[in-house]
């Protein structure tokens, strides 16, 4: 049995929540629990607008949809309120992650190609089915984020 080196996982990164009005998402945040969001960015990729919630060890990341034909439109098509979308953990390398998920029989999403998030910083999907019905993200650090 292949399995994936549980130390190439550095530890959770974010949850991401869909929401219908970033702003308002905001500043319910903001008023009910005193989070305050990081500078709103967009990518256009992946056709969201987003912004991040820094807890310390941890993010939330608040996404929308920048254009009506994006994944995040057709999931907020399927729940109008928004709702988690995906957890992601922090690798060391995503092609080394994703080239032993794919050995292990779990399936990563897209054509193999690379993609980058908002930050620069690669990323890769693991299909629900094979991480307990959850959709994960796969995000390598850059090494100045890891505090390298």
């Amino acid at each position: 049995m292949t399995y994936v080196n549980s130390s190439m996982i550095t530890g959770l990164s974010h949850v991401s929540i869909v929401v219908p009005d970033l702003a308002a998402a905001i500043a319910k945040l903001q008023q009910t629990y005193g989070l305050a969001a990081g500078e709103i960015k967009v990518n256009e990729e992946q056709g969201v607008r987003m912004t991040y919630i820094d807890l310390g060890n941890a993010k939330i990341e608040l996404m929308e949809p920048s254009r009506p034909d994006s994944p995040i439109a057709k999931f907020l098509e399927r729940n109008p309120k928004g709702g988690i979308h995906h957890f992601c953990l922090g690798v060391e390398n995503v092609e080394q992650t994703t080239k032993d998920l794919r050995a292990a029989g779990a399936q990563v999403l897209g054509a193999g190609n690379v993609q980058l998030n908002v930050h620069g910083e690669r990323i890769a999907f693991v299909h629900p089915r094979d991480f307990l019905g959850a959709l994960i993200e796969l995000e390598e650090y850059k090494s100045e984020d890891r505090g390298g």
